[in-house]
C-alpha cells in the first residue's frame, strides 16, 4: 500500500483525531483565559470602597468584622452581620453602635 493510498484511507480518521485535538486545546485556553479574567477582576475590585473606590481595612468589632473605607470612612458590613448586630441585647447593642460611629 503506497503512501498516498493509505492517506487517502485514513484521511477521515485523521481528521476528525486533529479536530478533537484542536477544539480541546481552545477549550484549556478559554477556560484558562476566564480564570485569569476573574481573578483580575477580583484583584480590582477586593476590599475596595463601593463608594469612592480607595482601599478597605477589616476592623474587628466584638464578635463581628466590619469593613471600613481607609479614605471615607464609609462602614460595609458582610452579609448576615448587620442582622446579627440587631440580635444582640439592648446595651451590647448601643456599644457596638457607638464603636462603629467611634462616639
Amino acid at each position: 500500500m503506497s503512501e498516498n493510498q493509505w492517506f487517502l484511507e485514513n484521511e477521515k480518521e485523521l481528521l476528525e483525531t486533529a479536530r478533537v485535538a484542536r477544539e480541546k486545546r481552545e477549550s484549556e485556553r478559554a477556560a484558562t483565559e476566564q480564570a485569569a479574567a476573574r481573578d483580575a477582576l477580583k484583584k480590582a475590585h477586593f476590599m475596595k470602597c463601593p463608594k469612592c473606590g480607595h482601599d478597605m481595612a477589616e476592623e474587628q468589632l466584638g464578635d463581628i468584622k466590619i469593613d471600613r473605607c481607609t479614605y471615607c470612612e464609609g462602614v460595609f458590613f458582610d452579609p448576615g452581620e448587620l442582622e446579627h448586630a440587631y440580635l444582640k441585647k439592648d446595651e451590647e447593642r448601643r456599644s457596638l453602635f457607638r464603636r462603629l460611629v467611634r462616639l
